[in-house]
Parts: C-alpha cells; structure tokens; sequence
C-alpha cells in the first residue's frame, strides 16, 4: 500500500425525511429525522458516513472541518478525530458541532476500512459474530392499540427485548406499560425509557409500577445532565432494573463523569453523536469501570462497532432510523431471530446510499 496516501476531497449532505405518524417521548415532539452523509475520498476509494443530526452540520463540515479533513492521513482516523475536536472548542465542543465531527469519523473509518479491503469490524477489532438487537420505539404519542399492534409485530419478528418511551403523562404509563408487556408476554423483555421526564422522587415512584410488569431496563429516568440525581435512583431503584444512560455522550469527559459519579449500571453511547472513534473509546471506559455497555439507534452502524466492544450487550432497532436505513441505504442491518451481524462480504461498513431514492428528501 502507498504509505503517502492523502484524503483528495470531503462532501456531505442533509436529508429530511418525515416520520410516518407524529411521534414524541417523554421531553421532545418531531415529525421528521434529518440524515447527514459524508463522502471522503482517497486514492479511488469513498467512504461513507452518516448520523442524525441538522442540516447546519453540512456547511460546518463542508466550510471548517473539511479543511483539516483534506490532505490528512486516512490511516490515522483517531487522530484527525482529535484535531476537529479541538478545532471546534470556540463553537462549543458537543451538540452539532461534534455531530458533524461524528459524521466525518463515521465516513473516515469506512474509507480506510475500505482502502485496507476489510469489514469494519475486523479492523476494529472484532470480538464476536454477532449481537443481540432489541426493538425500540412505543412512542407516547401511539394509542393503545399501535402501540400494542407494534410491540406484537416485534415478538413475532423473533426479538427477545423491546423498548419503549414512557413519562409524557404520568399517569397513562403504569397502562400504557401494561399494554406493552401484554403485547410481547412474558418471554420477551421489556425496557422503558423517559428521556429525561421525571424527577429523581418521581423516577422511584414510578419504578415501583415498572417493577410489577417486570421491566429491565430504565433508560435516562431524570435528566442526563442531573448526576446526583441518576445516582440517586440507581441506589435506591428496585434490585433488578437497571439504569441506562449515555446516550447525549458527545465527549469522553460525560461518559467519564457518569461511570466516575456511579450514575447508570449499563453506559450507553452513540456513533452519531461522538462518532465510531468516541464510541470505541467509551467502550473501553465501560470496560474499566467493568459495567456493560449499549449501542443507541444507528444500527447499520453500530453492528460493526459493537461487534469489536467487549461489554457490548445489544444494540437499538431504533424504529425511526430502522426505517430510514431500509429506505435508503444499500446493505442496511437486518435481524435474525432478535440478533444482528455484521456484512463481512463487503469492505468498510458495506453500505451504499440509494442516491435515486434519495434524492426527493435532499434539503442541502
């Protein structure tokens, strides 16, 4: 291989792409997911990657990072990561800003997996076949019987977990809870996320009603940024519901905080948001602290992450972007049996985007 090999150019693109019904969690309502590729290309070869984020993070990457971008070494992801890291410190080091960083490390790693001819996966270093997803969505704003109707269409589909948003009104969870565990009966679990919606008083009391319809999992029961608070319900929560947090990790100082402060039992983190190269690096952390560790939505991504994370556990089926993945992109993640694999017939993360099909929801 030339050893003097030089990223050529640096392209990304924002697609807005409807839900198909108004959806909503505990805290936030939307009715449309914006998708941001990024091409890089070198010596013939293009990578691509994507999150979710705004269609702002195309001209950050397209006007500021893209001039540290082009000319790099595209063997050395994790050090250009460092560098737009640091490029950004006076717009603010997370939100959009490390988005668009994210999106162009998701496309760096694709480019030098494919320059090298491997799955993403062996480069990163794969430690299993495969990993279990479960199925997430169950938004508060499905009636009883969509949501009973999607939870059912997830049991039959082979998933042994699904997830769903609870704490937009009180006092319809402990029924919209029921309704979900009658759905996929006792064989499949159940896990419920608040997305920040609770108090840490109000988290313990509703724990007690997750307790009886034998949930497993309580994602970001008060706000993520509220560490005493997250500690506080992971102390005192009953003995097996786990507290799931991490998801808003866009630097390695939250997911050192939260592992250090003892708020959550399972770290979570998401490629779209601290890109494949933070993700990796907060698996480790997961390591250290010998606590398990989870994949948040993207899964065409994350099933090639997650593959090489020791502590992985599972990945989210996230429904907007399960949807999104399958419309749009070629070679999107597909489950078996409630388990996923990595492609590792195609170089890179194996994916393509369905320009064609594309297009009618190109904004930038």
């Amino acid at each position: 291989m030339n050893r003097d090999l030089k990223i050529d150019r640096i392209e990304a693109r924002a697609y807005k792409i409807p839900t198909d019904r108004p959806e909503s969690d505990g805290t936030l309502e939307w009715h449309e997911t914006t998708l941001v590729t990024v091409y890089a290309d070198c010596a013939g070869k293009r990578g691509f990657g994507y999150g979710y984020s705004d269609s702002s993070a195309v001209d950050l990457i397209e006007e500021k990072l893209g001039e540290f971008v082009v000319g790099s070494d595209p063997m050395q992801v994790e050090k250009t990561w460092e560098l737009l890291n640091n490029k950004v410190r006076n717009l603010g080091d997370t939100g959009v800003a490390s988005m668009a960083i994210a999106s162009v490390d998701n496309a760096l790693w694709d480019l030098k997996a494919r320059l090298l001819d491997l799955p993403l996966t062996i480069l990163l270093g794969k430690v299993r076949d495969r990993i279990e997803a479960y199925g997430s969505g169950g938004f508060t704003s499905y009636s009883d019987d969509i949501l009973r109707d999607h939870f059912e269409s997830y049991a039959r589909d082979g998933f042994r977990a699904v997830k769903m948003k609870i704490g937009r009104n009180a006092q319809d969870d402990a029924r919209r809870v029921a309704v979900a565990r009658a759905a996929v009966g006792d064989g499949v679990a159940l896990y419920v996320d608040a997305n920040g919606a609770y108090t840490p008083y109000q988290a313990l009391e509703v724990a007690s009603m997750l307790e009886a319809n034998r949930v497993s999992w309580f994602e970001e029961p008060v706000n993520h940024l509220d560490r005493k608070g997250l500690a506080l319900v992971r102390n005192r929560i009953p003995p097996g519901i786990p507290v799931s947090v991490g998801e808003y990790g866009f630097t390695l100082e939250y997911f050192r905080e939260l592992l250090g402060q003892q708020c959550c039992d399972i770290l979570q983190a998401d490629a779209t948001r601290c890109g494949i190269t933070g993700f990796m690096k907060a698996s480790v952390l997961s390591e250290a602290f010998g606590i398990p560790f989870s994949a948040h939505t993207a899964p065409s991504i994350h099933v090639h992450c997650a593959c090489a994370a020791s502590r992985a556990m599972n990945i989210e089926y996230f429904y907007d972007h399960v949807r999104i993945e399958k419309m749009l992109l070629e070679g999107a993640a597909e489950v078996r049996e409630g388990m996923v694999s990595p492609d590792m017939s195609r170089p890179g993360l194996g994916l393509e985007l369905k320009e064609k099909d594309a297009e009618q929801y190109r904004i930038t």
